[in-house]
């Protein structure tokens, strides 16, 4: 059984100008993509900002997280890191959280060989119950999960249930959807690549832009779960100029921009993030506009 189908989002994590998790605004960010129609949430991803926060305040996160959902939609914690113990140990807090599944980016800056790859998820596997989403984005790890490797370790582990491909290859998509087949279920890492990623035996999305526009990114998913391609592929055209502003810059410096523009305090980005590029920002909110998103 999926652990969801559909929208997921990868959701930002609000700050103040301190620097401090701003928990109430975290709370409406959560209310509004769920009341918008999202699928499930993914929380201290790559859009969370996972990356520049401790253990400790990384798991508070993610803890807040479940607890206000509470059940609402799947909840699948980021646990991933370059550290297979770390990544363990976040893991196991996640399940006793009651997480609903963790999403495991492959080991950044190691470099792992395909044979450390598969012993790095393979560990992660073994020490937990709950499911576990495989992340694959070559782009920011310098580490890619080959088609092999990914349908070794759905094989061997019954709890490895999903990948999000965020490679920007559709080739290599392909060929590792013919060697897995429904051995795991395949979710786009990418806006720009929902239909074609749910055209060959995606069920969904983890997304960005349904930080911004959950309902229109879940209806994207909804067409393509429903067979209905030419709808789907129209609602895909038309999120493209607004899916290309949000990463004119790196990911989540426009998503961040967007919120504020939408009354939701995002605030400001930790370093060695820094704010958008005025050029940027504004044709960020020439897209919003134009998608309906602001006036």
């Amino acid at each position: 059984m999926a652990i969801f189908k559909g929208a997921g989002v990868a959701i930002a994590t609000p700050f103040k100008d301190n620097g401090d998790v701003n928990y109430d605004e975290f709370a409406r960010l959560i209310d509004f993509t769920i009341d918008g129609g999202v699928d499930a949430i993914i929380v201290c991803g790559t859009t969370g900002e996972a990356a520049t926060m401790d253990e400790e305040e990384h798991m508070r996160v993610v803890k807040f997280c479940i607890d206000h959902v509470n059940h609402r939609v799947p909840v699948i914690a980021g646990t991933g890191s370059n550290c297979t113990a770390t990544a363990i140990k976040l893991s196991k807090e996640a399940e006793e959280y009651g997480a609903d599944a963790v999403l495991v980016v492959t080991p950044y800056y190691n470099k792992a060989t395909q044979g450390g790859l598969i012993a790095h998820f393979s560990a992660v596997a073994d020490s937990i119950n709950i499911p576990i989403i495989l992340y694959n984005i070559p782009s920011r790890t310098g580490c890619n999960l080959l088609p092999e490797t990914v349908a070794k370790l759905a094989r061997e582990h019954k709890n490895i249930q999903g990948i999000k491909d965020a490679t920007g290859n559709i080739t290599q998509t392909i060929k590792m959807m013919s060697l897995v087949g429904d051995d795991i279920d395949l979710y786009s890492g990418d806006d720009d690549q929902i239909v074609p990623i749910m055209s060959v035996g995606g069920i969904g999305v983890i997304s960005v832009l349904a930080n911004l526009a959950p309902k229109k990114t879940h209806d994207i998913c909804a067409k393509c779960l429903e067979g209905d391609y030419v709808t789907a592929r129209k609602l895909q055209f038309e999120a493209f100029p607004l899916v290309k502003a949000l990463f004119s810059e790196v990911n989540p410096i426009p998503v961040k921009s967007a919120l504020k523009m939408m009354g939701i305090e995002a605030g400001p980005l930790r370093l060695p993030l820094t704010q958008m590029e005025p050029e940027n920002e504004a044709k960020l909110r020439e897209e919003m506009k134009k998608y309906g998103l602001i006036d």
